[in-house]
């Protein structure tokens, strides 16, 4: 396989499954064992969960709250997460390291990059939890943050529509799938692959990014694999 280490990025609301809010334990272990398929190929995985199904922190902000307080809870949320991804992949007999940027060393290590890097090397599944530890940012940020750290051969991001298109696929019937396209492409025709923050990190260390429905099943390994499967952006 052309990728030995990546990342991958889940919506939080993705962990909902039918519900309206909060984590559906069997959609937790599906996910779970997609991943585990993945990491038994012998790719070093990262993990990177939202928060959105428990707590936004802009949301929250726009309803009155201090915004960086908001973000603060946002980021518990996510750790919140990751520890219910880290509990189905240990089911699975799976090894995880959970680390957090912002310390809480009871449940989680602290961040350090070489740490990190380590349990990675020791195919450990490796989640990272808070963000970037800090407000203001979001957690496609973070996850193209921990990337670029970890130096991920690609940065997979697993999203509820099939790949990166024209337009909104749920508001325009017209809107077509783009297979393969640039960073330039993406910043000309304005298409909204991740936050501004998030898409310059991979632009500028020319990080590959893979945009693909999660809910699809196996649909990871097919892009591990190589598989024509969403969109990719690089180059």
């Amino acid at each position: 396989m052309a990728l030995k280490r990546i990342l991958l990025k889940l919506s939080g609301e993705a962990l909902m499954g039918k519900g309206a809010f909060g984590i559906d334990a069997d959609v937790v272990m599906r996910f779970a064992k997609e991943i585990a398929e993945v990491h038994a190929e012998g790719i070093e995985l990262a993990i990177v969960i939202g928060g959105g199904n428990i707590y936004r922190g802009l949301a929250a902000s726009e309803q009155g709250m201090e915004r960086v307080t908001g973000d603060h809870m946002g980021m518990l949320a996510t750790v919140i997460n990751a520890l219910a991804m880290q509990d189905a992949l240990e089911k699975l007999d799976v090894q995880t390291r959970l680390i957090t940027a912002i310390e809480m060393k009871e449940i989680a290590e602290p961040y350090i990059k070489r740490r990190a890097e380590r349990h990675l090397e020791r195919k450990r599944i490796v989640l990272f939890a808070a963000g970037t530890g800090n407000p203001y940012f979001t957690t496609d940020t973070a996850a193209a943050l921990r990337a670029n750290e970890m130096r991920a051969d690609a940065l997979f991001k697993a999203t509820q529509v099939d790949g990166i298109y024209t337009a909104d696929p749920k508001k325009d019937p017209d809107a077509t799938l783009i297979p393969r396209l640039t960073f330039q492409d993406a910043l000309t025709r304005q298409l909204k692959v991740m936050d501004a923050a998030a898409f310059a990190l991979c632009m500028e260390n020319q990080l590959p990014i893979h945009v693909f429905k999660l809910q699809t099943p196996g649909n990871i390994l097919r892009v591990v694999r190589g598989e024509n499967v969403g969109s990719v952006v690089m180059g």
